[in-house]
């Protein structure tokens, strides 16, 4: 292994402890830096690029959720290790707060720690992660920070610019493949990899989201079709005789969509030709998109419930009006938010938030999904509650479209024996 591909970078005012987390953190194949200093940390960060950080709360001239903030208006995608000796319901909140930021979370260590807890979770998240480490191809960070603008967005629809990956989704009760989630890249020749938080907002405002929304739909269903459907180890099985029992593609429904006057009959056209059943495409839709239009959102998604098409309420539990939405809208699914998901294992809160959602879901007949499933405890618990469906990087993180189907092909030799 290339320990030069995984850096972790300390931020901590006890020397000691810095010293420590920096001597496990070597041990477990990273390269590590420390410091005591927000000032120096963030010159590391810039110069050097880490793929991980570990942060202590609690400092003198900078405190820790203050440090996250600059991260996040650094877009910073390093992994980030939440250390520190206040509460639980303090750290959880803290690392609530950074993933809202758009942060990327490995993990909570209350302190003290035991060296080992500490290396078994810097081990796990690195060896999850794999190819997804790597070292962004553009480190300046001037290059790295940037707003997209409309005309960029135009010429990388022109050039096509835009990438799928699916990411798996598996049955909670025995870990059978359930269907895939496409999901969308924008690999910009100047700029790298840059995440769709950086890029749909822009489609957004701009008119670009019908667009690019139709290349989603069109390019998704397309290798749904070719490789998915048509391959019969995946579909001829005796426990997917039934529509019900089918493997599904879910697609990320933007509100601007809602608008649209056309898409109906655009996806409808678009299954035809792929000759794929309305049934089998699930919609996800955060609650907040329905609210800023409710009437349209209403007409829309009646109509794509009536042609069949499965729709799924996408972060459910992070809006100040889920209950309503989910009653008011014609939803087949709600999906528990990874926030809650991600900190079952430390938080009594979150594991009873989410054994709300999921009877609350069937209690209304939905199906209910939990997203962000990083470790086997948690997976473990959601088929102890009986949910019906998870993903995260535990199962698979989101791959290219041939490693996708050769996944699947592994998972259902593995799922058989």
């Amino acid at each position: 292994m290339d320990n030069n591909k995984y850096k972790l970078l300390i931020l901590d005012d006890d020397t000691l402890i810095a010293r420590t987390i920096s001597v496990i953190g070597e041990s477990s194949g990273f390269e590590t830096r420390a410091t005591t200093s927000p000032e120096s940390f963030f010159k590391t960060l810039d110069e050097w690029q880490p793929t991980h950080i570990a942060l202590d709360l609690i400092m003198p001239d900078m405190d820790g959720v203050e440090v996250l903030v600059e991260l996040a208006r650094k877009e910073c995608t390093a992994r980030i290790l939440i250390t520190s000796g206040v509460g639980s319901r303090v750290l959880d909140a803290a690392r609530r707060s950074a993933v809202e930021h758009g942060l990327s979370i490995a993990g909570v260590v209350p302190k003290p720690f035991s060296p080992g807890q500490l290396r078994e979770l810097l081990n796990k998240d690195r060896d999850s992660r794999g190819d997804a480490l790597e070292p962004d191809p553009h480190p300046d960070p001037a290059r790295r920070r940037f707003e997209v603008t409309t005309e960029e967005l135009e010429a990388a629809l022109e050039r096509d610019e835009f990438e799928l990956v699916y990411q798996p989704k598996v049955k909670c009760a025995d870990s059978d493949l359930a269907g895939f989630e496409a999901l969308v890249r924008w690999r910009c020749p100047q700029r790298g990899l840059v995440p769709p938080a950086l890029f749909i907002p822009v489609a957004e405002t701009c008119g670009l989201i019908a667009p690019l929304t139709r290349l989603i739909i069109r390019r998704s269903i397309e290798w749904f079709a070719r490789e998915v459907r048509a391959c019969p180890e995946l579909n001829d099985n005796p426990w997917r005789s039934s529509l019900v029992e089918r493997l599904t593609l879910s697609i990320n429904l933007s509100a601007r969509s809602l608008g649209d006057a056309e898409f109906i009959e655009f996806v409808h056209e678009q299954c035809a030709a792929a000759s794929i059943d309305p049934f089998c495409l699930v919609f996800e839709l955060t609650e907040t998109s329905a609210m800023e239009d409710p009437v349209s959102s209403l007409d829309l998604l009646t109509r794509l419930r009536m042609k069949g098409f499965q729709l799924s309420i996408d972060d459910f539990g992070t809006g100040y009006s889920s209950m309503l939405q989910l009653v008011r809208l014609p939803f087949s699914e709600v999906k528990v938010d990874k926030s809650f998901v991600m900190s079952a294992p430390r938080s009594e809160e979150s594991r009873a938030v989410i054994r709300s959602i999921v009877e609350l879901g069937h209690s209304l007949g939905l199906r209910t999904t939990a997203e962000g499933v990083e470790d086997p405890d948690t997976l473990e618990y959601l088929k102890e509650i009986e949910c019906d469906l998870a993903q995260g990087f535990l199962i698979s993180r989101p791959l290219p479209a041939d490693e996708a189907l050769a996944w699947a092909r592994r998972h259902l030799n593995s799922w058989r024996e």
